[in-house]
């Protein structure tokens, strides 16, 4: 695992009472970062997410989440059901919620998403920003598609990089999650690169349940030592669960 940069500033994940998330992850996320969190689908990126999401929110953080998957509703019950309660965070404005439903309309007059995404001024004032998942807004943009059919995806990809870190210096970070299925490596190597922070998460079915693992391949600005390997569970009612020999000692 790799640190670079420093970062002034760093928004806490929270919840310091009720599970070692913050902890696991050196006191939270650095304040104007790009985190990329990938893997395949089902590894728990997601999840991940969203308790990143509740703590910053509990900590009075404004977040911008944008959803390619569900409306609010099934946002709201999912979130309930791993005890992470955002009524509260959306009454109090600390949480702006957005659907975006990739499958609506005409697939030959699908916009083009990445235009609208940085036209949208209001999706990008909050303290962070998640985008689940960003590499099926790739997938669904046609100036990307067609970039890709010409193998000059990187001019597409490039540009929503410089577009990136012109949010970053007003302070936002952004989290960007990323299945790595469907994506050439053309398109998620440059992502990669000018990720602060990297996240790679695998699954593996073990005795009794599913192992979950993330790996940290950098982390810049961390405030206290993170461990390589992050092992966690998803369990009902309780949400992120970080194995213990993940929790780098103080």
């Amino acid at each position: 695992m790799v640190s670079t940069s420093h970062f002034e500033q760093i928004y806490s994940l929270g919840l310091e009472g009720q599970d070692q998330v913050n902890r696991a992850f050196g006191g939270g996320l650095p304040a104007g970062c790009l985190a990329v969190i990938e893997g395949q689908y089902g590894t728990g990126k997601t999840t991940l997410a969203r308790r990143f999401a509740y703590g910053l929110c509990e900590q009075r953080h404004p977040v911008t989440y944008l959803s390619t998957e569900h409306n609010l509703r099934p946002f709201l019950d999912q979130m309930r059901s791993l005890s992470y309660d955002m009524q509260k965070s959306l009454l109090r404005r600390d949480l702006l919620y957005l659907f975006g439903n990739l499958s609506a309309g005409d697939q030959d007059e699908q916009p083009e998403l990445l235009s609208k995404l940085q036209a949208a001024q209001q999706l990008w004032k909050s303290d962070v920003v998640v985008l689940d998942t960003f590499s099926d807004i790739l997938l669904y943009d046609p100036t990307v598609q067609s970039l890709v059919s010409a193998n000059t995806q990187r001019r597409a990809i490039q540009k929503i990089i410089s577009f990136f870190r012109e949010i970053k210096a007003n302070g936002t970070t952004i989290i960007l999650l990323i299945s790595t299925s469907g994506l050439p490596e053309q398109t998620l190597e440059p992502l990669r690169a000018v990720g602060d922070v990297l996240l790679d998460i695998s699954v593996a079915d073990g005795h009794s349940q599913r192992r979950r693992e993330i790996n940290v391949r950098r982390f810049a600005g961390m405030q206290q030592q993170i461990a390589d390997t992050i092992g966690f569970t998803i369990r009902p009612n309780t949400g992120i669960v970080i194995n213990n020999q993940s929790v780098v000692k103080r």
